[in-house]
């Protein structure tokens, strides 16, 4: 596997500013970078003046940003078309900047519930997504975590299935499902024609519940998370998330 599809997660620095975060990622080797969605690393309304910043830290370290970690499309499932209105704008705005950094992919949020009788209401508005992002050459990547349909494999395969365009998929992490007791191997086999981007970061169960650690350290195979994913032509990338905030 080339090196260069490795990315690190700015999220272990989120309380630092982002050239900071940058410049870390840098001297640990890492020429690309998975951007925490929020204020310090990008806000969620993005300025032309804060794009500009982006691209400055970028030319300047010579890390790029390979996926944002935004939230966009958490209220597809309101009922108050304003509120997707201005969900919708969210949505396109952070598509058009991760076009701007030429980033690949942009993590969004199928709503915030798990319940499947919300996919009728999310899935249009996934596949208009969908399209504005399959037009800048972006990919939209929903990460399994729970409190959203993304927590469930099946739920998932479902939305994928009904938006119905490559652009639109899941942003696979083993150690999320893993932490809620969901076999990240078996996910894999139902949303695997689906997956677009990866988080790889580990953990293991314990008498205290689910304790993170260093990756290779816990209970999440990571050889066959990369062994599977290349097994099936997977060409995106592979951000190492660092959530282990005592050490």
């Amino acid at each position: 596997m080339d090196i260069n599809r490795i990315s690190a997660c700015t999220y272990a620095l989120r309380e630092h500013p982002y050239e900071y975060a940058m410049h870390v990622i840098a001297d640990a080797g890492c020429v690309k970078a998975d951007l925490w969605g929020r204020a310090p690393h990008f806000p969620e309304d993005p300025t032309d003046e804060v794009l500009s910043d982006i691209e400055s830290v970028v030319e300047r370290t010579g890390v790029v940003v390979a996926n944002i970690g935004s939230y966009p499309g958490r209220e597809f499932a309101s009922d108050d078309a304003a509120v997707l209105e201005a969900e919708m704008a969210k949505m396109r705005l952070i598509i058009d900047a991760a076009q701007r950094l030429g980033s690949r992919s942009i993590r969004v949020s199928p709503g915030h519930s798990e319940d499947p009788e919300t996919i009728g209401q999310i899935a249009p508005l996934m596949a208009e997504s969908a399209a504005y992002a399959e037009a800048a050459g972006v990919y939209l990547g929903m990460e399994n975590h729970a409190g959203s349909l993304a927590g469930n494999p099946a739920h998932s395969l479902a939305l994928c299935e009904a938006v119905g365009n490559p652009h639109f998929g899941v942003l696979y992490e083993p150690s999320n499902l893993w932490s809620i007791k969901v076999d990240y191997r078996e996910a894999f086999s139902i949303f695997r024609d689906h997956i677009v981007h990866c988080h790889m970061k580990d953990g293991a169960w314990t008498g205290e519940g689910y304790q993170r650690c260093h990756l290779g350290e816990g209970e999440v195979d990571a050889s066959w998370v990369v062994e599977s994913l290349e097994g099936i032509g997977y060409e995106g990338d592979y951000a190492l998330e660092y959530e282990i905030p005592d050490i």
